[in-house]
C-alpha cells in the first residue's frame, strides 16, 4: 500500500473481509452483543479457529504494505483489529499535513519538470487522486485547468 492509497485500500479490504466473513476481525460489531471475540472464555477449538483466521487477516495486511508501514503495524501478538486501528490512526493523524503538501505539489507541478506530456499528465492525475483520498475531490475541470496552467509559454 502506498502512502496516498489508504482510503482505496480500506475499501478493497472491507470487500475481501466481508466475502470471507472475517469482517469482525477488523471492525467490531455495532449491535448490542459483545464487540470482540473473547478468546479466554472460548472453547479450545473456537479459540484456535479465531487465532487461525486472525493470522490469515494479518497475513493479508502484511502482503499489501510497504516495508515502512509493515514496521509500524508489525507487533508481536497484535490482532488484525489492532493493526487496522493502528493504520487508521497513522493515516488520519497525517491527513491535514498530507493534504497541504499534495495541494502545494499539485498546483506547482509544471510540464518543464517532465521529459514529455506522457509523464506530466499521469503525474497530475496521480496527485489529484491522492488529494481526493485526504480531502475534497479534485474535479476534472480543475484538473484540466491545472494541466493547461502548467504548460508554460513553450
Amino acid at each position: 500500500m502506498e502512502n496516498g492509497k489508504y482510503e482505496s485500500w480500506t475499501k478493497l479490504f472491507k470487500i475481501y473481509y466481508q466475502a470471507f466473513m472475517v469482517i469482525d476481525h477488523i471492525i467490531p460489531s455495532t449491535d448490542s452483543s459483545p464487540s470482540t471475540f473473547d478468546v479466554t472464555n472460548a472453547t479450545p477449538n473456537a479459540a484456535e479457529s479465531w487465532d487461525h483466521l486472525n493470522a490469515i487477516v494479518l497475513h493479508w495486511f502484511h502482503g499489501t504494505m510497504s516495508a515502512e508501514l509493515l514496521g509500524t503495524v508489525l507487533v508481536s501478538g497484535s490482532t488484525a483489529q489492532e493493526a487496522w486501528d493502528c493504520l487508521k490512526i497513522f493515516f488520519h493523524d497525517n491527513r491535514h499535513t498530507r493534504a497541504a503538501y499534495l495541494t502545494h505539489k499539485f498546483y506547482n507541478t509544471r510540464l518543464n519538470e517532465f521529459p514529455n506530456m506522457s509523464a506530466y499528465c499521469p503525474e497530475l492525475k496521480h496527485l489529484s487522486d491522492q488529494l481526493s483520498n485526504v480531502g475534497p475531490k479534485i474535479e476534472n475541470d480543475r484538473l484540466v485547468l491545472q494541466l493547461i496552467t502548467g504548460l508554460g509559454e513553450s
